[in-house]
C-alpha cells in the first residue's frame, strides 16, 4: 500500500501539552480503527506550527476521509515514491 507525507498547519503545534497531543491521537486512533478501507498511521513529526504525519492508505481519498472526519487539517497530501538512507550511497 502507498506511504503518504501529509502536512498539516497546526499554529502552535509544538506547544501542545501532552496531554492535548495524547487526546489528538486517542481521536485519530478511533477514527482510524472504525474505516474501511483501512488506513495506518506510522509516525508523526511535530513542529513549532505544522505536524508531518506519516500514513499508509490506499490512496489520498482515504486520507481526506480521516481528516474530515477528525476534523483535522490535510493542507498537503504527498506520496512517497522511494525512501532514501545514507546507506543508499554505498556501492
Amino acid at each position: 500500500m502507498p506511504k503518504y507525507i501529509i502536512e498539516r498547519n497546526i499554529p502552535g503545534a509544538g506547544a501542545m501539552t501532552s496531554t492535548e497531543l495524547q487526546a489528538i491521537s486517542q481521536k485519530s486512533c478511533c477514527i482510524l480503527n472504525q474505516m474501511e478501507p483501512r488506513v495506518q498511521w506510522v509516525e508523526s513529526f511535530v513542529t513549532d506550527d505544522v505536524v508531518y504525519c506519516v500514513y499508509i492508505a490506499p490512496d489520498e481519498a482515504a486520507i481526506r476521509a480521516h481528516a474530515n472526519q477528525g476534523e483535522f487539517p490535510a493542507d498537503r497530501i504527498s506520496r512517497v515514491r522511494t525512501v532514501i538512507d545514507p546507506t543508499t550511497a554505498e556501492d
